[in-house]
């Protein structure tokens, strides 16, 4: 599978402590492993996922797209 990030997504995990990053990258393998883990948006957000998960105690969400033709994993935004 192949795991692309916005420019956005980038420019906020520079911001995290190591231990929020930790945190990231387990909610990223949860997502790799089964994509269909998010709540899929609905309207002008179809398309988009949206992953809960717990960082430092505190509910952090990820959005981010699937492509299953090419099997193509974009990691848009966290907060």
């Amino acid at each position: 599978m192949i795991v692309l990030q916005t420019n956005r997504f980038r420019k906020s995990i520079k911001k995290f402590h190591t231990n929020q990053k930790t945190d990231l990258d387990d909610a990223v393998r949860a997502i790799t492993a089964k994509p269909s883990i998010g709540d899929a948006k609905i309207g002008d957000l179809s398309g988009v996922y949206v992953f809960k998960f717990q960082m430092m105690k505190q509910l952090t969400l990820i959005a981010y797209t699937y492509d299953e033709e090419t099997i193509t994993l974009t990691l848009l935004a966290v907060g």
